[in-house]
């Protein structure tokens, strides 16, 4: 199909990729637990949005640089660790009544959601990697095939998005009366993201 070799595994491939555990899951589900529907869906689209930027890019090469130039490569990595390090530590200081580190806004949500997507360098050398397996070059359509890859990624992408607001969203609904629990879930956040930032700084 448009040149991508073994359809079937290239998506079951991404839905594992799209599980596992890390700043894009947890920016949908703090999204979704501050500002409802609306704001996991803006979350949604901002992870999609973010995603077809490093796919783009990997595909334009920008891994390659990257890696070559093992400097620039630090400088992103350090960017986005110190990102997710400060929002994870507005997160954890946060005070009753203080301003929420998500605003409501579902735009403010989308640009977050972009914003941690895109300050993770590792997904630009994955995207890099990962394509390559699934194309066939015999029946390779150049852009075509490539296009088709991030279309299905960007599918995906928003199904999943979609499935974990929902739960999300349904799940924080019998929560919200109790403050209690909402401000030890943030703290919980906060810590996650202080942690993926850490690893990310840390990670070779």
């Amino acid at each position: 199909m448009f040149g991508i070799a073994d359809y079937g595994a290239f998506v079951a491939a991404i839905v594992l990729f799209l599980a596992i555990p890390g700043p894009g899951n947890l920016a949908l589900i703090t999204s979704t637990g501050k500002g409802g529907l609306r704001g996991g869906l803006a979350a949604t689209l901002g992870v999609m949005a973010g995603d077809q930027v490093l796919m783009w890019a990997a595909v334009a090469g920008v891994a390659a640089l990257l890696t070559a130039y093992p400097a620039a490569f630090a400088a992103v990595q350090w960017l986005g660790a110190a990102y997710l390090a400060w929002l994870g530590w507005k997160m954890l200081t946060a005070k009753p009544g203080d301003a929420p580190v998500l605003n409501i806004r579902p735009q403010q949500y989308f640009q977050q959601a972009f914003t941690i997507t895109l300050l993770n360098p590792k997904a630009i050398v994955f995207y890099m990697a990962f394509f390559p397996l699934f194309v066939d070059p015999t029946r390779h359509q150049g852009l075509i095939t490539f296009g088709a890859m991030a279309a299905t990624v960007a599918v995906l992408t928003f199904l999943y998005g979609l499935v974990a607001v929902l739960l999300t969203y349904f799940l924080a609904a019998r929560m919200r009366a109790n403050p209690v629990i909402a401000r030890t879930l943030e703290k919980l956040a906060g810590v996650f993201l202080i942690g993926f930032g850490v690893k990310l700084a840390l990670s070779k």
